[in-house]
C-alpha cells in the first residue's frame, strides 16, 4: 500500500527583520533584547521614530485598500506579551490611519462557558478575517500553551477527553496550531505573530505608573501583579512556544518592547513589508465594463 504523497509547505516570504524568531526553533528568551539597539533612545531617536511611524501609517493605509478591493486574501495579525507591554498603544498606533471598515480587532479574554464547550481552537477560528481584511487577535489561541501552561490548572475547566498527559498536551497543541496556520497560510491569510518582549523591571516601572497617575488607574489590574511574580516560567513557556510555531508562512517577531516608540515603528515596518510581499492590487477593468462606465459617463453629462 502506498503512502500518501508530502504535500509542499506554504508559499512564504516573511518580512525581514532583526527580530525575525528563527523556524529551526533554536530561539531563546535570555538572546532576545528588551531595548532598542543602542540601549535608551534620546530625544532626537524619538521623534525618528515618531516621524518613520508616519510614514508606514500612511503606507499602510494605502496598502490596505488595495487588499481591501482586491478582496482575495486577509492579513491577521496576532499579538502576545506579558502584561503591560504596550499591545494597545501598539494596535492604536499603528492601525490609527486605516479605514475600519477593511480591519477588526478581537480581545480575547477568559474563555467563556460556550467557547469551553470547544477546542482550544474555535473561538479564535470564529473571528479569523475575511477575504480583504487585516484581522488583529489582542491575545490568541497562543493563550492555550501560555497561561494555561503557567496555570494547568485551568485545564480542569476544559471538559477535555480522557486523562490528560502534561507530557505529551503541549507539543499535542503546538501541532495544532501549525496545521492551522498552514492551512490559513495555504488559504490566502498571511499570518504575522509579535511578541512584545518587555524586561521585568520595565514592567515594574509601567504597574507604578499606572498606580502613580489618575488617569490610569483604571488600567490597574490586581491580578497582574500576582501573575509577574511567575515570569520564569513565563519566559520558559514563550521560548518553547515561539520555538515551536514560527515558521516561514506564519512567522514570530520577538519585538523589543521597553520603548514604546521604537516598538511601534518595529511592528508598523513588519506589517508594511508583509503587505508588500503580498503585492494587493485594485481589480482591472474589462473592456466591456469600461464601455459601460463610458455609457454612465455620458448620461452624467
Amino acid at each position: 500500500m502506498s503512502s500518501a504523497p508530502t504535500l509542499p509547505e506554504p508559499a512564504a516570504d516573511p518580512a525581514p527583520s532583526p527580530w525575525l524568531v528563527p523556524f529551526d526553533g533554536s530561539f531563546r528568551v535570555d538572546s532576545a533584547s528588551t531595548a532598542p539597539p543602542g540601549g535608551k533612545r534620546d530625544k532626537k531617536a524619538e521623534k525618528e521614530d515618531e516621524r518613520r511611524l508616519d510614514e508606514l501609517t500612511e503606507e499602510l493605509d494605502g496598502l490596505q485598500r488595495r487588499l481591501y478591493a482586491e478582496n482575495s486574501r486577509a492579513l491577521l495579525l496576532v499579538f502576545q506579551a506579558m502584561d503591560a507591554a504596550g499591545k494597545d498603544g501598539v494596535i492604536r498606533a499603528v492601525m490609527h490611519g486605516v479605514d475600519p471598515a477593511g480591519c477588526e480587532v478581537t480581545a480575547f479574554k477568559q474563555p467563556s462557558s460556550e467557547e469551553l464547550d470547544h477546542d482550544f481552537l474555535w473561538r479564535a477560528v470564529r473571528r479569523l478575517p475575511e477575504r480583504g481584511r487585516i484581522g488583529i487577535f489582542n491575545r490568541s489561541y497562543y493563550e492555550e500553551v501560555l497561561v494555561v501552561r503557567v496555570h494547568p490548572e485551568y485545564l480542569g475547566g476544559q471538559r477535555l477527553p480522557g486523562p490528560v498527559d502534561p507530557a505529551r498536551l503541549w507539543e499535542e497543541r503546538f501541532e495544532s496550531i501549525r496545521q492551522l496556520e498552514r492551512h490559513l497560510a495555504r488559504s490566502g491569510t498571511a499570518v504575522v505573530k509579535f511578541w512584545l518582549n518587555v524586561s521585568a523591571g520595565e514592567q515594574r516601572k509601567r504597574f507604578l505608573s499606572r498606580l502613580d497617575e489618575p488617569e490610569k488607574n483604571w488600567k490597574f489590574n490586581e491580578g497582574d501583579v500576582a501573575e509577574a511574580k511567575h515570569w520564569d516560567e513565563y519566559m520558559a513557556a514563550y521560548q518553547a512556544a515561539l520555538s515551536a510555531t514560527s515558521r516561514p508562512w506564519a512567522p514570530w517577531y520577538a519585538v523589543p518592547a521597553d520603548d514604546k516608540d521604537f516598538a511601534r515603528r518595529a511592528v508598523a515596518e513588519v506589517m508594511v513589508e508583509t503587505l508588500r510581499h503580498m503585492k494587493p492590487e485594485f481589480p482591472t477593468v474589462g473592456e466591456e465594463r469600461r464601455r459601460t462606465l463610458a455609457r454612465m459617463r455620458e448620461q452624467l453629462g
